[in-house]
């Protein structure tokens, strides 16, 4: 017995050791497996570690555990720059016989355990997670053999944004935990599922439907495939504190969805459908006193495509509902709702809205209503709503920190009748809005604004159009004995017309302090006397001597400053009139952040461009500054340092046509001071144009003309006609990447040169001229210079053995040259070079390549001893140590890593002997002739190589102006990603990516 004990024992712990032992042996085989799948399967970059991968036999007995930590999916262009996963935790469960011995591996369960997911959908309907590869006919044997099996899905603590452009639909989940499990591999199963998570935002075109609710759901889902039909059994849904049920189906049998799902509250508590309420659902909910009774219920029924909508029919009903906080002293009582919204047939436009009472006490006050909207066709409507509301008791229920509010507000307002605008017919409307002796004061600043008074009435008898009436015939306040008094009025809804007037003054810094407004500030004093009156049917024909708008406005001491303008802006004094004609600037002093800037002139046209759908605002304006910093205007991020920050392109408005006049002693763009710089500008349909400008810059002087055009913002052009008089070379070399790029020669060059140059191009995001997008024209010339210390010249005298050429002065230089897709093109021209006569052509490339071609006259003697040993064997008169022997050399490579050769690849000295014998027997310049045609016809593949490759640069410049045109999307995205703590926060890469992406 004790034997077979001690038998039995040992086997066990076999079994136990082998258990342990199994997935490490076979560790390498499992991993190779996976890693073939994978490549073989996804296109996109899957970031894991092969040390982060555990297995194990005893999670899931007798299945193996595949656990993978830190794993990432990054998809390619044009997503290289999106994560698509990013999971803390992944694992994979499979059945450990298929994985050894089995054709197929058999996948059965995944748990995602932490990470974020962000699926996006580009306007064309391309996915980020389309990562798989195109099917191909193939042998079978080429497919991939995985099999999923999965008799469970586990998500645990998961962020999920959905960003479908394609739909303008956007949604964003947080802290998504769910479970599942089924016989996913059957044609028809049921999954039991459990889900809950953070609804942080749901946006469809830009709607907000819902946000920042927490949901939970349990159901038990039938799942048929082969129709696509998704059973919901028996189950509860909670959104918020708002408990219902859900049952019936969805189908997508073919392109149309077929829908019958019904609805119905399980928690009948007015409490539940108040926790829905924005801005009442917070930590303190849970001690809300509340009471009444809530019934909601409802189904969606039929098919939904292009042309039909499901038919529904919605009812929320609420009677005797009441809410206090407890460290309140008055309740929001009385609440009673009775909706129902309904569409009986398959067109959305045929539904109705139906509240036929609401009611609701706030304290002593109540404020009740009803409203009726037949369909969305006609939009034949009655609706009616009354109150009289305490704002000190309000605030006694729902108070606002650091604020106190008084005063009376009262509201009566009915609408009967249907809006049709093509017939000219509205409601017939009576509504008054009267608030008296209002009161607000913040406890961050000592004085209230007082007296604040509007009397609005808004009325049409007739249900006509051209019957209607809105009379605001006061509005106004007091703060610290400064008043501002208004009053407007507008008759016939068709042609609007207008009268108004305001007059006062308000100190902008006392108001910011009682209504702060985050991530600004503003100060200083606005006083204005204005008188207006006129139509929108006259602003529609332009006679706009009809809209009579006068008076005067006075800031003084202005200061705004935010987020978006960190510079901040400062106006001193201005001083605007106005006329119906114009608003005449009569004195503007300011600072734009660090540049004091003063203006004058008048701006025509205002009433269309601030009333009108295209008005257009003209203007002439004469602008001067003392120094004005450009850097600081045109920063990515908009930072007053602008040491490390780049320049990015600027937009300019289509509906502004602006003549200026601009005078400033000093400018500072990018890297230059230019001083007294003047000229005209024209601002009209998007193009800036410049005339008659000039600056002194950099020892010299530039004058310019010509049009900056950013209206296809992926491809901003320029086009500039300058004249350049005695700049320096050394400072242009500092200063221009064009000059670094197509002349580096420039860096070891002393004085000074003129030049006439036409180019045009397109700009980098940097505002600076894209070097593979030039062309251009023009001559420079050059008085005197001086070159040494260059390593081409280093490279001639090594080569050629010839004395004193390690110093280079150069006199009365002209040089033609053309720029053709980023390729610099220099014509032959004749310089002395040294003492000797010379013709210089060749080209510089965008990208710095070089490839020039010197011919030089050398007399026979420079060479010294090695050619008077060659004389010395020649007979005869016909040569002698004043015989110039003609050299050619090719210069290719960059400037400051030349590659220099004599044409034809000859020695020195068989040149010599060659060229000496020439002149003998009268072949004197066949050398000469025969290398300028070798390079004439190598320059033309060069510069064919050259544009191809300018072309490449230039499109994928686009292509990232492009990325940058979704911004505003994206900043969207970041702002839901925020909600969602640590999302796609960049995975570990301990080692590169394991996978090998297929080739397409």
């Amino acid at each position: 017995m004790k034997k077979t004990l001690i038998i039995l024992s040992a086997i066990f712990l076999f079994l136990i050791a082998s258990a342990i032992a199994i997935p490490f042996i076979f560790k390498d085989k499992i991993a190779a497996r996976i890693d073939q799948e994978i490549a073989q399967s996804v296109n996109a970059k899957v970031l894991y570690d092969l040390d982060n991968i555990s297995l194990s036999i005893f999670r899931n007995f007798p299945d193996i555990s595949a656990n993978v930590k830190d794993f990432g999916i990054v998809g390619n262009a044009p997503f290289e720059n999106d994560t698509l996963a990013r999971l803390n935790e992944l694992q994979i469960d499979f059945n450990l016989k298929s994985v050894l011995f089995d054709e197929y591996p058999t996948l059965t369960g995944i748990h995602l355990n932490g990470g974020s997911l962000y699926i996006k959908v580009l306007e064309d309907g391309t996915a980020n997670y389309d990562i798989t590869y195109p099917s191909k006919e193939s042998t079978p044997s080429e497919e991939s053999n995985m099999r999923i099996g999965v008799d469970q899905i586990e998500i645990n603590h998961l962020n999920l944004v959905y960003d479908d452009r394609s739909l303008s639909y956007f949604m964003a989940l947080g802290d998504i935990n769910a479970l599942g499990n089924g016989e996913f591999t059957s044609e028809v199963y049921e999954l039991p599922i459990e889900l809950e998570a953070l609804i942080a935002e749901i946006n469809y075109e830009g709607t907000s439907y819902l946000s920042n609710k927490t949901f939970s759901g349990e159901t038990l889902l039938n799942i048929d495939m082969g129709n696509m039909k998704f059973t919901l059994g028996e189950g509860d849904f909670q959104l918020n504190d708002l408990l219902f049920g859900l049952t019936g189906y969805l189908a997508m049998p073919a392109d149309d969805i077929e829908l019958d799902l019904a609805f119905s509250g399980k928690n009948n508590e007015f409490k539940s459908v108040l926790s829905l309420v924005p801005g009442i659902y917070s930590e303190s909910f849970s001690s809300l006193e509340t009471s009444g009774t809530m019934d909601f219920s409802g189904f969606v029924k039929g098919v939904y495509n292009d042309t039909k909508f499901p038919s529904f029919d919605i009812s929320l009903k609420i009677a005797d509902g009441m809410f206090q906080y407890p460290d309140l002293p008055t309740p929001v009582k009385n609440v009673s709702l009775d909706l129902r919204v309904l569409n009986e047939t398959d067109h959305l436009d045929n539904t109705s809205v139906a509240i036929p009472t609401f009611n609701l006490d706030f304290g002593s006050n109540p404020l009740s209503g009803k409203f009726f909207l037949q369909d969305l066709i006609s939009y034949t409507m009655d609706a009616a709503i009354n109150g009289n509301l305490n704002l000190e008791e309000i605030t006694s229920i729902f108070p606002i920190d650091g604020l106190s509010l008084k005063g009376n507000l009262a509201i009566n307002a009915t609408a009967k009748g249907r809006y049709d605008s093509i017939a000219g017919v509205i409601p017939a409307i009576d509504a008054k809005l009267v608030l008296a002796n209002g009161y607000a004061k913040s406890t961050d600043y000592p004085a209230p604004i007082e007296n604040i008074n509007v009397n609005a009435l808004i009325q049409n008898n007739s249900g006509n159009i051209n019957d209607f009436l809105v009379n605001l015939s006061q509005f106004g306040f007091e703060l610290e004995e400064e008043q501002i008094q208004g009053e407007m009025k507008i008759t016939d809804f068709e042609k609007l017309n207008w009268e108004g007037a305001i007059k006062g003054g308000v100190d902008l810094k006392k108001i910011m302090a009682i209504f702060p407004m985050e991530d600004m500030n503003l100060e200083g004093r606005i006083q204005a006397d204005i008188l207006t009156q006129g139509s929108y049917a006259a602003l529609e024909a332009g006679k706009y001597q009809q809209l009579d708008t006068k008076g005067r406005m006075e800031v003084s001491g202005f200061k705004y400053s935010s987020s978006e303008v960190p510079q901040g802006v400062e106006i001193s004094k201005a001083i605007a009139e106005f006329s119906p004609a114009s608003i005449k600037l009569t004195e503007f002093d300011s600072k734009l952040g660090e540049s004091p800037v003063q203006a004058t002139g008048s701006l025509s046209n205002y009433m269309e461009y601030l009333l009108g759908e295209n008005g257009t605002l003209k203007g002439q304006l004469a602008i001067k500054s003392t120094r004005f910093n450009v850097n600081e205007w045109m920063t990515e991020d908009n930072s007053p340092d602008t040491s490390n920050t780049e320049m990015t392109v600027i937009e300019l408005p289509t509906n502004i046509d602006f003549s200026m006049s601009v005078a400033a002693n000093e400018v500072i763009y990018d890297n230059m001071s230019l001083r007294d710089m003047k000229g005209s500008m024209t601002l009209k349909d998007g193009v800036l144009k410049f005339s008659d400008a000039s600056m002194n810059t950099l020892g010299g002087s530039i004058a310019l003309s010509g049009t900056y055009d950013p209206r296809d913002i992926t491809v901003p052009k320029f086009n500039f006609d300058l004249n350049i008089v005695e700049l320096s070379i050394a400072e242009a070399f500092k200063s221009f990447n064009t000059v670094k790029a197509f002349a580096p020669i420039a860096q070891n060059l002393t004085g000074k040169f003129n030049s006439n140059l036409s180019f045009s191009g397109n700009l980098g995001q940097d505002m600076m001229p894209l070097l593979s997008s030039l062309d251009g024209s023009g001559l420079l010339k050059i008085a005197e210079t001086a070159l040494k210390d260059s390593k081409i010249l280093e490279g001639i005298t090594s080569l050629t053995k010839l004395k004193d050429v390690n110093t280079l002065q150069l006199r009365n230089i002209s040089i033609p040259i053309t720029i053709d897709n980023g390729v610099m093109d220099v014509k032959p021209f004749d310089v002395k070079l040294w003492d000797y006569e010379a013709n210089v052509q060749g080209s510089a490339g965008f990208d710095g390549s070089i490839n020039y071609l010197v011919n030089m006259q050398v007399p026979a003697g420079k060479f010294g001893v090695q050619a008077n040993s060659i004389l010395a064997t020649i007979s005869g008169s016909a040569v002698d140590e004043n015989t110039k022997i003609p050299i050619a050399l090719n210069l290719s490579g960059t400037y400051n890593s030349p590659k220099i050769a004599l044409a034809g690849g000859n020695s020195i000295e068989s040149l010599l002997t060659d060229a000496l014998k020439a002149r003998v027997s009268g072949e004197t310049q066949a050398l000469q002739t025969k290398a300028t045609e070798q390079f004439n016809a190598a320059q033309d593949s060069i510069k064919k190589e050259m544009k191809l490759k300018a072309e490449v640069v230039q499109d994928s410049v686009k292509k990232e102006f492009e990325k940058q045109a979704n911004v505003t999307k994206d900043k969207a995205v970041d702002e839901a990603k925020k909600l969602l703590k640590g999302f796609l926060s960049a995975p570990k890469e301990t080692k590169p990516d394991t996978t090998k992406i297929k080739e397409n």
